[in-house]
């Protein structure tokens, strides 16, 4: 296949590959194929992919936690926005039909006690019936809408997983579950971020309208092209940073609250569901 692969590791010491293969999913993919890709064993964020449908985060617990997780998305709505919650050991979403939970997200995460213990394409091994998974909005949603309208968005074009950052701004806690929020940027010509804010604003379920515009200390963010998750950001002149309230936050939650057992989405590897991005805009 002529398949690339490329190493580096993360913040919590884990080595991530990449895999860029001659089939990988395009804009012009859809979801299904996409999905297919994935559960044959390609690894690569999904920013970019399969244009006009929604993108989610994903949360998966014992259904002994299930409540307060569901408590704290909705307390907190901007970072957890939920799409779906499915049944405890349910393996196929309503927003993506067909799917397998398990082996269509390119990158999951697994946590023992708000330590990562494993990154890995596929979750059968770890699966247990008492499962729930949260499917939850996810920015990547509203990208294609931004270039559409003229708004650049960086890290496409570079083929580049989207920048995330730990932030100061609280979570409400609820139950067993507390942290901070996290937040995606991306840098928007200076002249176009009030077209990014409305934009986005359309977009409720998948995050909405930005966090913070400009000063990254303003939220607690000390090292701009350092994230804490993804890749370093493209900064060109002119650009202001705009913050997103971002999906990896329940990652936040599992690191802050040490839950005994929790799966998620490696960040920027999303679960690309057959809901179309227009049946989130309001």
């Amino acid at each position: 296949m002529g398949d690339v692969m490329t190493e580096h590791t993360n913040k919590t010491g884990i080595t991530e590959t990449a895999v860029t293969a001659t089939t990988t999913p395009t804009a012009d993919s859809t979801p299904e194929a996409a999905r297919l890709a994935f559960r044959d064993g390609l690894v690569r964020p999904t920013c970019g992919i399969a244009k006009g449908y929604a993108q989610a985060n994903l949360m998966i617990l014992p259904k002994d936690l299930a409540f307060d997780f569901l408590l704290f998305a909705q307390r907190n709505p901007k970072p957890c926005p939920l799409l779906e919650v499915m049944e405890a050991g349910e393996t196929e979403p309503a927003t993506c039909p067909g799917a397998d939970i398990r082996t269509d997200v390119p990158l999951y995460r697994v946590w023992e006690h708000g330590e990562l213990v494993a990154e890995v394409p596929d979750i059968t091994e770890y699966w247990r019936d008492d499962l729930v998974t949260f499917v939850i909005g996810c920015s990547f949603t509203f990208e294609f809408p931004l270039m559409e309208a003229g708004v650049p968005v960086r890290h496409i074009t570079a083929g580049r997983n989207v920048p995330m950052y730990d932030t100061s701004i609280a979570c409400r806690p609820a139950g067993a579950f507390h942290s901070n929020m996290v937040v995606s940027m991306r840098g928007i010509p200076s002249t176009q971020v009030s077209d990014a804010v409305r934009i986005s604003g359309y977009y409720p379920s998948v995050h909405g309208a930005p966090v913070c515009v400009g000063d990254p200390a303003a939220i607690g963010v000390t090292d701009l092209m350092h994230p804490d998750y993804g890749d370093a950001p493209i900064l060109e002149d002119g650009d202001v940073p705009v913050f997103w309230a971002c999906g990896v936050t329940p990652q936040a939650a599992a690191m802050a609250s040490k839950p005994p057992f929790a799966i998620t989405h490696a960040p920027g590897h999303m679960l690309i569901t057959s809901k179309r991005d227009l049946d989130y805009m309001v």
